[in-house]
């Protein structure tokens, strides 16, 4: 039997050619006038890395250039040294799971994932579709149609096709929407066991607990472009470290205005209709002041809140720098 179709990766042999790098060099896309990716640069290798940005950042796009269903406009993708884009050898290395639930919907799950050992050309798509299978935990719903599955049932059906023909490189584009807190818990476990038989693993999420969980390194896209690098307490440090705005309630915010200028401890001080915005230039030495300037000034606060902690806000903050 041809090894790709026996139990092997996960619960049995690791993957063949499993420390595999995908280097990104300079890459852009676009469409018409519209640039969905700009000069990104980036190498992921062995382990987990999480591509954490805002919906629309553009990391879909990323993706399918790597999975190459996309062709660069510009720049290049590789996998070990070999380029992606129309170069079928290199796919036979790849998994994706895309981020649309698009699915054959009149198949059953078995027959979705035979389908798709057959077209990876495996001596024996029925047991390499049942290890699949089993690896997401959905034996149980195999002989359904996946028209009559649930969000997260379709994401871990889209996963065990990713993983047929047992790749050393998976992409996954926001795996867990849908998923239930059981379904997440499996799935996460299953990638953490992925990753550390050598595979490479690259998943996307604009949650950055998601990312916190799971990936070794992160990387950071805004608006199509490249915006930070690095483990996840250095990403952590740069989103903490940057200017804070907030907002303030108070029983005298004119006065409170004038402790906060006084003391000096925040950037801009700005009186509005809702109350004080506050812009303060160190966050953690701000909230540990703040209380203390009330308190000398004989001012109650009445509500302190985060004016800007969208990710959209958090992030352009990082592309800025």
């Amino acid at each position: 039997m041809n090894e790709r179709s026996e139990p092997g990766g996960v619960g049995g042999r690791p993957p063949t050619g499993g420390k595999s790098e995908l280097i990104l060099d300079k890459v852009s896309r676009w469409y018409g006038n519209v640039v969905a990716v700009n000069g990104v640069s980036m190498r992921v290798g062995p382990g987990v890395t999480g591509l954490l940005g805002p919906n629309g950042a553009g990391k879909s796009t990323l993706i399918h250039m790597m999975g190459g269903f996309l062709a660069p406009s510009s720049g290049s993708v590789t996998l070990d040294g070999t380029p992606i884009w129309q170069n079928p050898d290199v796919y036979r290395g790849l998994g994706l799971v895309p981020e649309r639930e698009a699915a054959y919907d009149f198949l059953t799950g078995e027959q979705f994932i035979v389908a798709m050992a057959k077209l990876h050309k495996l001596p024996d798509p029925a047991a390499a579709a049942r290890r699949a299978i089993g690896l997401v935990e959905m034996d149980y719903a195999a002989g359904r149609t996946i028209g009559n599955y649930s969000k997260g049932m379709k994401q871990r059906i889209k996963m065990a096709s990713a993983l047929v023909h047992d790749p050393p490189v998976l992409l996954l584009d926001e795996p867990f929407n849908g998923m239930d807190p059981r379904q997440r818990l499996q799935l996460m476990e299953l990638i953490r066991r992925m990753a550390d038989e050598g595979r490479t693993i690259l998943f996307s999420s604009h949650i950055l607990e998601e990312v916190e969980r799971l990936a070794s390194h992160i990387e950071v896209i805004v608006a199509g472009r490249h915006a930070a690098s690095g483990d996840f307490r250095k990403i952590r440090r740069l989103m903490t470290d940057r200017p804070h705005i907030f907002l303030v309630r108070s029983s005298d915010d004119r006065a409170l205005a004038a402790a906060i200028i006084a003391d000096g401890s925040a950037r801009s001080v700005q009186l509005t209709d809702k109350g004080l915005q506050i812009e303060a230039v160190d966050f953690q030495r701000f909230t540990w002041l703040l209380p203390r300037v009330s308190r000398d000034a004989d001012v109650r606060l009445w509500e302190v809140s985060p004016a800007d902690e969208s990710l959209e806000s958090v992030f352009s903050y990082l592309v800025a720098r």
